[in-house]
């Protein structure tokens, strides 16, 4: 960089190709006081730099989770925001949206700011969600308005969806004059109560109690009916069977304003992993059919499924070593997301960027502080990646309070070497900083 752009605390990243929606390019980045200030080939560095090595390697805007429980406040046995964030900054992650389903629920806007002030000192922005009604019960609204106007941009009711149909359509009507955005878990409570896994030839060898594909899609429909009648910005969480994705489709077709993710075991794992009768493969959704976890990589190359989510669910030993039917739904994602991607999606590494990081970010309410572009003037929030590294998952190994991973000794390729979290460097060379 040049003397003018050089002071104590600047980082320089040198030697990588940079990949943000603009296209590829080799180019050094230059960091100082949070955001980028020099983009291109030949940068100089000098004695206060902190000068990364990233040859071979991607350099990406950080990544956006639209879908993480940290579990705090109330369940810490598990995670807390600083692990959670930790493993976040650890799989190149420099942004997630935590989910409501805490205990207390983030319901009002005190618990949003008793989590906005826990994440002062976390490795990544943390954004509360805020429940779309009070405990998420599915009877009375929450006060949105109240939490919209500390910032939070998505609610969500995650862990049930709202299954009164009046209800649903005035949160709609309201979050339309909040231009604010629902986000649905979708599962219809009649079908799907008691269920534990897929409902399907599995579910009937194993003799486990299940729950129909239709648990799920009966609730998209009703909410793309909900979306066109009211106008209301609708975003379905972790889609998972190929009915959903085939409605969502059609729905944007139509021009409706409805987005909606995909989380990597969607894309990675079928119903058949549950014959081991190993808790840690249940999930909710379940894990689908073969042909489903087709549908759902489709629509990650066709662009009808907007982002790869993680839904990190941590969960503590004791809830998760439990016979098949009553342990917790749940799986860790964050420090696996990117490298699954990599390994078992057939896109460009362009695609993959697009869907945990700039899309999401745009989704999240974020796409104006965030939209992709690494370029002079732009918030250094950056992930270097090392795409033909190969390791080995370990849930021992992961920062997460928990170990539920159902990765557990995989071989994996693509990792993350450095994140840079508002200029900081929060990630070196794979490991925290803090």
């Amino acid at each position: 960089m040049s003397s003018s752009e050089q002071s104590q605390g600047t980082v320089l990243i040198r030697g990588g190709e940079v990949v943000d929606p603009t296209g590829r390019r080799r180019a050094d980045v230059g960091i100082r006081n949070g955001q980028v200030v020099a983009v291109g080939e030949g940068l100089e560095a000098d004695r206060h730099d902190r000068v990364i090595d990233a040859e071979g390697c991607i350099v990406s805007t950080g990544f956006v989770d639209l879908h993480s429980h940290l579990r705090e406040p109330g369940q810490e046995e598990a995670e807390t925001i600083e692990s959670g964030s930790r493993g976040a900054a650890l799989g190149g992650y420099t942004t997630v949206l935590a989910m409501p389903n805490t205990i207390p629920a983030i319901d009002s806007a005190s618990i949003v700011r008793d989590v906005m002030q826990l994440a002062e000192t976390a490795l990544c922005d943390v954004l509360p969600t805020g429940a779309i009604t009070k405990g998420r019960a599915g009877e009375q609204l929450a006060p949105m308005a109240e939490m919209a106007a500390l910032g939070v941009t998505m609610f969500t009711d995650d862990g049930a969806g709202v299954a009164d149909n009046t209800l649903m359509r005035r949160a709609m009507e309201y979050a339309t004059g909040l231009d604010v955005t629902l986000a649905q878990h979708c599962e219809d409570p009649a079908l799907s109560q008691g269920g534990s896994m897929h409902e399907g030839e599995w579910s009937s060898r194993l003799g486990i109690p299940a729950q129909p594909a239709e648990a799920e899609e009966l609730m998209v429909m009703r909410d793309v009916a909900l979306a066109k009648l009211t106008g209301a910005k609708a975003h379905f969480q972790h889609l998972s069977t190929r009915r959903s994705i085939e409605m969502v489709r059609d729905a944007k077709a139509f021009g409706l304003p409805i987005t909606c993710e995909a989380t990597t075991h969607h894309f990675t794992l079928t119903h058949a992993e549950c014959a081991s009768f190993n808790p840690v493969f249940k999930v909710n959704p379940p894990l689908r059919t073969d042909d489903d976890v087709l549908a759902v990589r489709e629509a990650l190359a066709d662009g009808t499924i907007d982002a790869i989510a993680t839904d990190h669910a941590p969960h503590a030993p004791e809830n998760k070593e439990l016979p098949f039917d009553q342990a917790s739904p749940g799986m860790l994602g964050l420090e696996t997301a990117l490298a699954l991607a990599l390994t078992e999606l057939d896109l460009p590494i362009e695609r993959v960027l697009a869907l945990m990081s700039w899309r999401p970010a745009r989704l999240g309410g974020i796409g104006h502080e965030v939209d992709g572009r690494i370029d002079e003037g732009t918030r250094a929030d950056l992930a270097v990646i090392d795409p033909s590294v190969q390791w080995t998952v370990s849930g021992a190994a992961m920062a997460s309070r928990s170990r539920n991973t159902p990765y557990e000794g995989r071989l994996l390729t693509g990792r993350v070497r450095h994140t840079i979290h508002r200029g900081e460097i929060v990630v070196m060379n794979g490991e925290a900083q803090r």
